[in-house]
């Protein structure tokens, strides 16, 4: 299913269909005003420019695996949850494609357009993984990356801006996928960062300079099981909750590897960043 990718503006109005099921992969919709279809759980969300209930009640009418939960229509904005600005997190400035900035000197602009993907650095999890990012990326340890659980990209961008040479994004999410890869060609860094739609465990087999994983605790726990996940030379953990932070911990307190760092927000959100080591 394809979509328009042409940037929503703060004021540009969005019609959402909140759907019980998949949509077949072989559902088109109309190209001009289909923005895409976010699916979470068994549910989907489809974004389209222009109201489409008589659409999507002919879809839901002829397939009775989908059931029509309810619909919204409110502004970008309204549904980036306030105003979309510049985001400045450390050294990085994040703005979206309709604002022009003026970085400071020593900091990274980079243009980020979530799209209707969350993911713009406001979140607790990606500011402290931006940080690590700055920490290890700066002085060229890393030329080599994996970013699973890629949602818009921001963290293979700020990986690539801070020196790291190379990147492989990948989210299981079609959309998120897209919205990536939008990123990187607004950043012209398609050199830098390739984008593949599929799932985080299945990439680990690729050693890298840095794994990144800022994903849900359920792939998390697949994750660092996977025998490549000890291929990689850094690691950064993130998403996680306090009791699933301490089962990921404990658990790799049993395999080679030194956790160099901990975040820890509001008792809430814990990042983890470490080293593997040979036995």
């Amino acid at each position: 299913m394809q979509g328009s990718y042409h940037s929503l503006l703060p004021e540009s109005i969005l019609y959402i269909y909140y759907i019980d099921g998949k949509i077949p992969l072989q559902q088109k919709f109309p190209s001009g005003s289909f923005l895409g279809n976010w699916e979470e759980d068994g549910f989907s969300f489809l974004f389209f420019r222009q109201p489409a209930r008589e659409l999507i009640e002919d879809l839901v009418r002829d397939d009775p695996a989908l059931h029509l939960l309810d619909t919204y229509e409110m502004t970008y904005e309204q549904w980036q949850g306030g105003k979309i600005e510049p985001v400045r997190i450390g050294r990085f400035l994040f703005a979206p494609p309709w604002i022009e900035t003026a970085p400071e000197p020593g900091q990274h602009a980079l243009i980020l357009d979530p799209g209707v993907v969350f993911g713009n650095g406001a979140h607790p999890t990606t500011q402290d993984c931006l940080e690590a990012i700055d920490l290890i990326c700066t002085g060229k340890k890393v030329q080599t990356m994996l970013d699973l659980g890629t949602g818009t990209g921001i963290l293979a961008l700020a990986a690539i801006k801070s020196g790291c040479q190379k990147a492989l994004a990948v989210d299981f999410n079609y959309l998120a996928a897209r919205t990536a890869l939008n990123n990187v060609h607004l950043n012209n860094m398609e050199k830098n960062i390739l984008v593949i739609q599929g799932r985080a465990e299945e990439y680990t087999a690729l050693p890298s300079d840095l794994l990144v994983a800022n994903i849900h605790y359920e792939v998390m726990k697949k994750l660092v099981r996977t025998p490549g996940f000890l291929r990689q030379k850094w690691f950064l953990l993130s998403g996680l909750l306090r009791s699933e932070a301490k089962e990921i911990i404990d658990f790799l307190s049993g395999q080679p590897v030194i956790i160099v760092k901990r975040w820890n927000k509001d008792g809430i959100w814990t990042t983890i960043l470490g080293i593997t080591r040979e036995e």
